[in-house]
């Protein structure tokens, strides 16, 4: 039942896909900058086996640097993390990254953390806008293409954050509207998320279920949430057959060797991610120590000839 109702809910929100803009041929390398979601990087991972095997011989590579707490706001809540450390701002890093990869294509997703949990302030969206357009004019003069992400959807069914789902729905309202009047390139998958679990929510009631969530904890969508987002994305780079798809394997099922690809690029994503991490730096403490960069790149191009191996 709860598959039918995923299919269902999917269908609903197929007339409210917005217009592609196709990925270029000569996109390689793309980077992805953001907080703990970005960082888990299931999203990442979905987006990156499906051009593998919709583009075999293109050569795309995805480099997940988000950071767990990360904002681009410099806000910290009092007492984060217990009191341990604050949050990290991406000012600190982004020279770094940016010295140390040459990015086709970037894909920057905030504003999770940046209103640190907290009812709507214009003091701190004036603070986190001043961080997106420092972000967005950084970006674009390193010639990549960039591409912002709206903010995710905040579940304060799950969350402990009253009104927080009203903040991010004005950050992506905001970044929509850059969208329109200042040319940005912005995907949504804000209102693709909240859609989707209203649509759901309204099915359980119907059929008698309850317990629908993207997200557990109200902030960090499982994989349901994940595909999403890869959704979005993909769709909004052209890829069109992504709309059919509920959920990655489906997806990959659709390709010779697809599970087993998926497979090798998820383990390659896991330790890419701290080994770049730890190689551009970084003032977050509890993080995974990742491999020496050269390590994790000799395993990183072992897995991409298998992965060459298995495509026809």
């Amino acid at each position: 039942m709860r598959k039918l109702l995923s299919f269902i809910a999917a269908c609903i929100l197929v007339p409210l896909i917005s217009g592609a803009q196709p990925l270029d041929t000569n996109v390689h390398t793309v980077l992805f900058l953001g907080n703990s979601i970005t960082y888990a990087g299931s999203y990442i991972t979905d987006v990156e086996a499906l051009l593998t095997l919709a583009h075999p011989g293109r050569n795309i590579t995805c480099i997940n640097l988000g950071l767990p707490s990360e904002t681009v706001s410099g806000l910290s809540e009092t007492g984060h993390a217990g009191g341990r450390f604050p949050r990290p701002d991406l000012h600190e890093r982004l020279h770094r990254i940016l010295s140390s990869i040459k990015p086709d294509l970037i894909f920057a997703c905030y504003g999770m953390n940046d209103g640190i949990y907290l009812p709507f302030d214009e003091e701190r969206f004036l603070y986190y806008k001043n961080g997106m357009n420092w972000l967005h004019d950084t970006l674009v003069k390193t010639g990549a293409r960039v591409i912002v992400l709206t903010p995710p959807v905040y579940d304060e069914k799950r969350g402990q954050a009253a009104g927080y789902a009203q903040v991010l729905d004005k950050y992506a309202d905001w970044l929509l509207l850059q969208h329109k009047q200042a040319k940005w390139e912005v995907t949504d998958i804000h209102y693709p998320m909240k859609r989707y679990l209203d649509a759901h929510r309204r099915l359980d009631a119907k059929f008698g279920m309850d317990g629908f969530a993207l997200a557990n904890d109200g902030v960090h969508p499982g994989e349901a949430g994940h595909w999403l987002m890869a959704k979005q994305l993909l769709l909004y780079l052209g890829e069109a057959e992504a709309v059919k798809y509920t959920d990655i394997n489906t997806a990959v099922a659709h390709y010779k060797n697809g599970a087993a690809i998926l497979k090798l690029v998820a383990e390659r994503q896991s330790f890419m991610k701290d080994a770049w991490l730890g190689a551009t730096g970084h003032t977050r403490p509890e993080m995974k120590a990742g491999l020496p960069l050269q390590e994790a790149l000799q395993q990183a191009a072992a897995i991409h000839q298998q992965i060459q191996t298995l495509q026809p």
